[in-house]
């Protein structure tokens, strides 16, 4: 009989199909960069909430080559719970070949209740229905856990607070927030059997399972397998999947309805935007207004600043005043035309890794972009977000930070308003879509021309930490990679905005 552990319990109840593919067809799992920095920020979160309630014992053992020995795991715990430790980490328990660790096994009178630890950020004033998600998992611990001869006297959820801010010395008592979902676990608990049962039955299936698509494969996030299975349902493309502004579970709805290409849409009441995808996409045809591309570029006066900038989002807060997934600006590119017809200069910034970037940052830039003047930005929301936040943490340059702010326009407008559109831009309006679908045969505007080390925003992200560890020649190799893709990002609305006049 296979055996099953609490992560693939978890993967099950979202689909049965996703658990087959992760055993038997491992290598058409599609993991991307932010799947896996999703991991790397849970395994920080839960090594850190290890102290959350007091002294402990971690029973993680790992063989010599760096494989996890459960075995010896599940032998340390018993030892542990022999011994009448108060808190066990990865606490490891097994029963008729399922297995489980628990993040933090705390004893209590009467026996031990289970924390399990999430990288997730919640408020306590917010929606409990955000937390329904996590209860299967926890459920499938307690049912395993018990089994083994402990009696579970309480199951608790481990969060980030997302209302806390860093102020002095990391205070882990408040960054963490727990929240008793034994109401939401009652509730899965009675499931498990028959879930487990199941869970088996499809792990021992030689023919892969035939289960249709459906909103779990986005819930919460995207599956590893969505590309495998809809190549496996042979979606054309374009399809549904790829409609402008529309819900997934709206998506999915379309499809099981048996509305799934292009040509099946053209029928369907669809908003403008969406119909001009779709039948600008069948006609292979441009949609042009030359008419509101000029009202958008008549609001914009010499000098022109072109602004973009680069973040990080420690999900343990580093830095003063910052709580936990902020967005920290520690990079900019500026381009800079003064005058019709005028030279292209360019400015840029980029912090030092380990240090709070966000001081220099904003001085530089009031520096760098003088008040009053016309600042561009794409997407400027993000741009404006970002300045606000160091205008409110450094009031003496508030005024002047806040007068950029004023003065930023929004190259994205004339896209999203519909006044420019080519099939190839595929539905979407990001500066990584329009820029390849005006400039196809361009390779100086092709991000992956760039340095693989960072060609997205999602590169730059995750390697700017992660410099301050570097040796010094692969730190400048590193930071010359981010300079450039930062570079191209404010090259590219200097050619948009060129393509338009």
């Amino acid at each position: 009989m296979p055996n099953l552990s609490k992560s693939k319990y978890t993967r099950f109840c979202q689909c049965e199909k996703s658990l087959w593919l992760q055993v038997n067809k491992p290598e058409e799992a599609v993991i991307d960069d932010a799947t896996m920095a999703r991991f790397e920020k849970g395994n920080a979160v839960g090594d850190l909430a290890m102290a959350l309630l007091g002294p402990f014992i971690e029973v993680t053992t790992k063989r010599k080559d760096g494989t996890l020995d459960l075995m010896a795991m599940i032998d340390k715990t018993k030892e542990c719970i022999g011994n009448g430790t108060e808190n066990i980490a990865e606490a490891s328990f097994s029963h008729d070949g399922n297995y489980c660790a628990v993040d933090i096994l705390h004893k209590t009178n009467g026996g031990y209740a289970i924390y399990e630890v999430k990288s997730t950020t919640y408020s306590p004033d917010k929606d409990r229905k955000k937390l329904e998600v996590y209860a299967p998992d926890i459920a499938y611990q307690k049912w395993v856990v018990e089994h083994c001869g402990i009696n579970v006297t309480g199951t608790f959820l481990v969060v980030l607070d997302s209302d806390y801010v860093l102020e002095g010395e990391l205070d882990i008592q408040q960054l963490f927030h727990i929240e008793d979902l034994s109401d939401l676990v009652a509730n899965e608990y009675l499931k498990v059997p028959s879930q487990v049962a199941r869970a088996k039955t499809v792990l021992a299936m030689t023919e892969e399972p035939g289960t249709d698509l459906s909103v779990n494969c986005q819930n919460p996030y995207r599956c590893a397998f969505w590309q495998y299975c809809t190549r496996q349902k042979q979606i054309p493309s374009p399809s549904v999947f790829d409609l402008y502004r529309l819900s997934f579970s709206k998506k999915m709805d379309l499809y099981h309805q048996g509305i799934i290409s292009f040509d099946d849409l053209k029928e369907k009441e669809l908003k403008d935007k969406q119909q001009m995808q779709v039948m600008g996409t069948l006609q292979n045809s441009e949609h042009i207004d030359v008419a509101g591309i000029r009202q958008f570029l008549r609001t914009l006066s010499y000098p022109l600043y072109f602004l973009d900038f680069e973040t990080m989002q420690p999900i343990i807060p580093e830095y003063q005043g910052t709580h936990p997934y902020q967005q920290i600006t520690f990079q900019y590119s500026l381009h800079i035309i003064e005058r019709e017809g005028g030279e292209l200069l360019h400015k840029e910034f980029l912090g030092i890794s380990g240090d709070d970037p966000r001081r220099a940052l904003a001085e530089q830039l009031c520096k760098d972009i003088p008040m009053n003047v016309c600042t561009l930005a794409y997407n400027k929301s993000f741009e404006c977000t970002r300045i606000k936040e160091l205008a409110e943490y450094f009031p003496d340059l508030s005024a002047h930070l806040l007068n950029i702010r004023t003065h930023i326009k929004d190259l994205l407008d004339p896209f999203q308003a519909g006044s420019y559109y080519v099939p190839a831009m595929g539905g979407s309006f990001s500066i990584k879509s329009v820029l390849p679908a005006l400039f196809p045969d361009d390779p100086s505007l092709n991000y992956h021309n760039l340095d693989e080390r960072v060609q997205n925003g999602g590169d730059a992200m995750s390697v700017f930490p992660k410099i301050k560890d570097m040796a010094p020649e692969e730190a400048a190799k590193t930071r010359e990679a981010l300079l450039h893709y930062c570079c191209l990002d404010t090259m590219a609305m200097v050619r948009v905005w060129q393509k338009m006049n």
